[in-house]
């Protein structure tokens, strides 16, 4: 653990979530009892990212909304990580869970219910959230239902009126295919970097080619990151042809939270160098390679925080 003290260099809003991880010791027994290795872990892809940096020592703030039974251990858990956390306690809805099937080859299927989660209101945010912070970052999962876009777009034109920056993680391929075509382009364009995996990204680019994938995504951001599990990453910006970063060899366990800890590992390398004097040019291609390297320790293991 490291702690971070000092103001936030980045606030996160999104989603926390109770996972519930299944490992089967073999293929399911239909009908009767399959033996398996089952963990309750915190979860959510924002609260894991922002969990994710702050081990990384990246100060960071956190703001989410979790039900009353479980508000203190989510409190503890992302404190522990040594993250500011800001939790509206839901008096009526329970946390949001997620079951989470954990295959043989480490490819997990989730079953969610979002929960607390889909409850996030602007006056859950303390009034000096966005104070003193660098950079907002979102998940794609505050998009995806009516009264959470609301909280999103506010935080969104919030960040830009104070001159920060805007990153984003869009989160769920099976999200943004139900929303209408363009939509999430539009509302998060000029976003300084956007991190979505390859499936994410064919839904908003209809491609299947990840080098058409990022190239496309850089008419809307200033950095695209299309990350491809065991394939690396191809990295873009815009006018200069996308650079295909590979992955660091492991054995996958499980890899629910590879792509939270690779986006918080990039922010990490990322912020450190937008800190230096201006002459300097961010290197993204170290920033993604450090971040190949940290989902590859993650996938080792069962659970999506760092430990």
């Amino acid at each position: 653990m490291r702690l971070t003290p000092g103001p936030p260099q980045v606030v996160i809003c999104g989603d926390v979530i109770n996972d519930v991880l299944v490992k089967p010791s073999g293929p399911a027994a239909a009908r009767t009892d399959t033996p398996s290795v089952i963990r309750s872990c915190p979860g959510g892809s924002a609260a894991n990212q922002a969990a994710w940096l702050a081990y990384l020592g990246t100060p960071v703030a956190f703001a989410g909304r979790v039900g009353a039974r479980d508000a203190e251990y989510h409190q503890r858990e992302l404190a522990r990580a040594g993250v500011r956390t800001h939790l509206a306690v839901d008096p009526d809805a329970d946390t949001g869970s997620i079951v989470i099937m954990v295959a043989r080859d480490g490819e997990r299927t989730m079953f969610t219910d979002r929960g607390a989660n889909l409850r996030l209101q602007r006056s859950d945010l303390p009034a000096r959230l966005l104070d003193d912070a660098a950079v907002l970052h979102l998940t794609g999962y505050t998009f995806c239902e009516p009264p959470l876009l609301e909280v999103a777009l506010w935080l969104i034109g919030e960040a830009r009126s104070r001159g920060l920056a805007v990153t984003i993680d869009p989160g769920s391929a099976a999200f943004l295919a139900r929303m209408s075509p363009g939509a999430f382009l539009r509302w998060t364009a000029g976003a300084a970097v956007c991190f979505p995996n390859r499936d994410e990204a064919e839904v908003l680019t209809g491609h299947t080619d990840p080098a058409a994938m990022a190239a496309t995504l850089t008419r809307y951001y200033g950095t695209v990151v299309v990350t491809l599990g065991g394939q690396g990453c191809v990295l873009a910006v815009p006018g200069e042809a996308p650079v295909r970063i590979p992955a660091y060899p492991a054995h996958v366990r499980d890899t629910t939270g590879a792509g939270d800890a690779f986006c918080a590992a990039f922010l990490s390398r990322w912020l450190a160098d937008i800190g230096e004097p201006r002459s300097r040019r961010p290197d993204l291609t170290r920033a993604a390679d450090f971040a190949a390297r940290t989902a590859a320790k993650v996938v080792t293991r069962l659970g999506a925080r760092p430990v």
